[in-house]
């Protein structure tokens, strides 16, 4: 049956972009990973096994979070596993410490990180988390739009190869024959 796309506000939070990522945060990674690899059939999934970041404000104030990254495809969408590894105040730790578990963010990618803060803003969202990752490969934030577990917005402005990492993850998704379910950062260009 064919989609018919529902017109979007042009000043909504929906209006910034596709939803192109769904994140899950549970308190074993291990077990995310295999349930979404084995029963899913999403993958391989590449760790990055210490996310290492230039900056990182939570609720406006530094926070040193050690955190993993297991990203991998399932289809088209991305999915991404994370697994905080202190106690360092954070978006992640919140929604542990709530007693949540399962989807806890969606990603849009813009093209202008400010454009979609100010619109964020202005839909009553509080931007909870942001930071960048090394060398401008991304600038990002977390617009915590108030709507309970799982709507969360992670909003991503892509920087050099970035994109072409993404690219090179959802091929290697499309030619997957079900052998390594988890590789290594090295074994694709992983932009994270």
């Amino acid at each position: 049956m064919p989609s018919v796309a529902a017109p979007r506000p042009p000043e909504s939070i929906a209006a910034l972009g596709d939803v192109m990522q769904l994140c899950f945060i549970n308190r074993d990674f291990e077990g995310t990973l295999k349930f979404w690899s084995e029963v899913m059939g999403a993958g391989p999934f590449f760790l990055n096994e210490k996310v290492i970041l230039e900056e990182l404000l939570y609720m406006g104030r530094p926070s040193d979070v050690d955190f993993r990254v297991a990203i991998g495809y399932w289809g088209d969408l991305q999915i991404e596993i994370i697994e905080q590894r202190n106690d360092a105040p954070s978006i992640y730790r919140d929604w542990l410490d709530g007693g949540h578990e399962g989807l806890q963010h969606v990603c849009l990618m813009v093209d202008d990180l400010a454009k979609a803060r100010a619109v964020c803003e202005a839909a009553g969202a509080v931007i909870a988390q942001e930071g960048r990752l090394p060398g401008g490969r991304c600038n990002f934030l977390y617009a915590d739009t108030g709507g309970g577990p799982g709507t969360m917005v992670e909003i991503v402005q892509p920087g050099p190869g970035m994109v072409e990492g993404f690219a090179a993850m959802r091929e290697a998704a499309r030619n997957w024959d079900g052998t390594d379910p988890v590789r290594p950062r090295g074994a694709a260009t992983i932009p994270v």
